[in-house]
């Protein structure tokens, strides 16, 4: 489908003051600041309408080309969520007996991470991301998509902002390989997955790794030129 160009007034809101959107983005650190990633999830449940909240949230994401390669799966299901924790754990048990080397597997011991993933059936909502390689037509025939890594990435993060901001906690959890969530969630061989998100009430002992809140100084990350 071919469409043409047209252009839609943006309308913006009245300019705010330096100090208004100095102080705007000075709240928006600090409550990503108090995002933590955890393990242990309470199994309390979350409403389905927060869920596609979040996720049309996601939505909004920019895309290249506004193709908006992305597609996200949210799990709910025990019985799925099972099937998710028995293959992921599958493939973690070969990652940590050596499978992943031993610099990766170094690198991941001051997070205390392992093979068992009891978070994936505890938590009330798994998300699952997927990328859409390219876009298939009612035809069959394909399309390219462009920049899908940098796009599904960049709606991955407004994803995990509005669930922080709506309350929840979530993990990133990348078992590779990750093909089995094709096939138990009936996926296209279009899509890859890219991360399950687990989503929930952090546990009443819900701790998170010291060595995860060492962040960056500023001045490590940014160059002005």
């Amino acid at each position: 489908m071919t469409m043409e160009y047209k252009a839609i007034p943006l309308n913006p809101p009245a300019p705010l003051p330096d100090a208004a959107m100095q102080a705007l983005a000075q709240d928006y650190l600090a409550k990503m600041t108090e995002r933590h990633t955890v393990r242990e999830f309470s199994n309390q449940p979350v409403p389905l309408s927060i869920i596609k909240t979040c996720i049309a949230t996601a939505g909004r994401a920019p895309s290249g080309a506004n193709q908006q390669p992305w597609h996200f799966v949210a799990v709910q299901s025990p019985e799925i969520k099972a099937e998710i924790r028995k293959a992921a754990e599958v493939e973690e048990q070969a990652f940590y007996a050596g499978g992943g080397g031993d610099e990766w597997i170094a690198a991941l011991e001051p997070l205390g991470t392992g093979a068992e993933k009891p978070h994936l059936t505890t938590a009330p909502w798994l998300i699952v991301v997927f990328a859409q390689r390219y876009g298939e037509r009612a035809d069959g025939s394909r399309y390219k998509h462009y920049y899908v890594p940098e796009s599904v990435g960049i709606a991955t993060g407004f994803l995990i902002s509005a669930l922080h901001l709506a309350g929840l906690s979530c993990l990133t959890h990348t078992p590779n390989p990750m093909k089995f969530l094709n096939t138990l969630l009936d996926r296209p061989k279009s899509e890859k997955p890219v991360m399950i998100l687990v989503v929930g009430h952090p546990a009443a002992h819900a701790v998170f790794p010291s060595a995860s809140a060492r962040k960056k100084p500023l001045a490590e990350i940014l160059t002005v030129r």
